[in-house]
């Protein structure tokens, strides 16, 4: 993937601002040792100092914000990396024949990389009797780096750590603060992103980076209808908050780039992302590009369903009032299932209640349709269902795929179930943090000195 620099200069910065009430954090996930998992939270007397990585100091000089491009890089140093991460432990001369690079190239990347510590050698693996440091095999350094993650939904925000091989390594949720402008909001989502990143104090936090709805301009300003922002000032507020370099993607865009780092043979064909859960989405990627359009991504909520019979108690024919989470919420109160989340419909569901399955599976055929229809226009090689909507419910996907074949003029399309599963925002955030460094390693690092 690929991403541009724009290098901002605050000479002098105004006064920071008293940061929103932070929202509790709840749902957190740590891999690591019990032992060495943090305790749990307590309410915290004034808002902590920012961390020591690249915090804003009096008299900065520049904050950097990066517009990813969210494609899969051909730089040298970036192949040569993706090489370690993929096929890791792995020798240099396999890694020239892997990337196409000639081995003296390969040599020079691979010394450059070392030297700033994102890959690391093993001494232990060379092969007996080999002479040289050619012959000693590398590897992606998991040990000593961290990026931060940021998916800001519409009703919840999640916060991860990932490793350089786009592991989640920790994880909370909270509740997407509501505040009276969208810089109070995304203080109080910087800070608790700072708080939690800072549990892993012996790790180097190298990028931020931020997938979210909406239209995403150069800069990082966001137009989110959903949440009413205008020109919010996401990338600076949050880079000021967290002291990090920071992406910001829009998060459909964002989900179609993670597909491609978990499984970069995509590069070869064409693939359409469908994203539902409480907002719908969709993003196109060819030869390794997710096509990114200038005028921002495309809006399908206003898309027509066609008739149903259980969902859409309001009639509005629309399909992001008809197959959000919250659509299904509302026609199941319309309905009389004593239910305020999507969670009280899939657990009466598989608790054998009929209308709450019947609601599902109309939810399934309504979203299949759709599918269906926009497949229909790019003609892609396959199709990724992402989002919790396919996900929590496994149980309708047979229904989508129904509808699907039913209403495509294509006869067998390749329908498929994204990579990520029900982390999907998880590691669309994760992907985003990544993606200058996947980009271009050494510029990357050197922006966060």
């Amino acid at each position: 993937m690929t991403a541009t620099l724009d290098h901002r200069s605050t000479t002098n910065p105004e006064p920071a601002r008293p940061p929103a009430p932070r929202p509790q954090e709840h749902r957190s996930q740590d891999p690591r040792p019990q032992g060495h998992r943090p305790q749990g939270h307590r309410p915290a007397a004034r808002v902590p100092r920012p961390l020591a990585y690249g915090s804003p100091r009096k008299g900065a000089s520049a904050i950097h914000i990066a517009t990813p491009q969210l494609q899969l890089s051909s730089k040298p140093a970036a192949l040569v990396l993706r090489t370690a991460r993929l096929s890791g432990p792995v020798f240099r001369d396999d890694a020239a024949e892997h990337t196409g690079l000639s081995i003296s190239t390969v040599n020079r990347q691979v010394g450059a990389l070392l030297k700033a510590g994102l890959i690391r050698e093993r001494a232990d693996l060379a092969p007996a009797g080999a002479i040289g440091r050619p012959r000693l095999p590398f590897e992606l350094n998991v040990a000593d780096f961290l990026t931060l993650g940021i998916h800001i939904g519409y009703k919840v925000t999640s916060i991860t750590t990932h490793d350089l091989l786009h592991r989640v390594v920790g994880a909370i949720q909270i509740p997407t603060p509501a505040a009276d402008s969208p810089e109070e909001t995304l203080e109080a989502i910087g800070v608790s992103a700072r708080r939690f990143v800072g549990r892993w104090a012996g790790r180097r936090v190298l990028w931020a980076g931020v997938a979210l709805g909406g239209r995403v301009a150069p800069g990082g300003s966001v137009d989110h209808p959903r949440l009413g922002w205008s020109a919010a000032p996401v990338g600076r507020i949050i880079a000021e908050t967290v002291g990090l370099p920071v992406s910001v993607a829009s998060h459909v865009e964002a989900m179609a780039a993670a597909e491609l780092v978990v499984n970069p043979d995509q590069k070869k064909s064409s693939f359409l992302y469908f994203y539902a859960r409480e907002m719908v989405g969709t993003a196109f990627c060819v030869d390794g590009t997710v096509h990114t359009p200038t005028a921002g991504p495309p809006v399908i909520g206003h898309f027509p369903t066609g008739p149903t019979t259980l969902l859409d108690p309001e009639k509005t024919g629309r399909l992001e009032p008809t197959a959000s989470d919250t659509g299904v919420v509302d026609a199941a109160q319309a309905l009389g299932l004593s239910v305020d989340a999507i969670e009280g419909v899939h657990d009466l569901a598989r608790g054998g209640d009929a209308t709450a399955r019947a609601l599902l599976e109309e939810r399934a055929e309504v979203l299949g349709r759709t599918v269906a229809l926009i497949a229909d226009i790019f003609n892609p090689d396959h199709i990724v269902l992402g989002g919790q909507a396919f996900t929590d419910f496994p149980a309708t996907l047979p229904t989508v795929a129904k509808a699907v074949k039913t209403t495509s003029v294509v006869a067998n399309r390749d329908v498929r179930v994204s990579h990520s599963g029900t982390t999907v925002q998880q590691q669309a955030a994760g992907a985003v943090s990544l993606d200058a460094i996947y980009t271009d390693p050494l510029e990357a690092l050197a922006a966060t000195a």
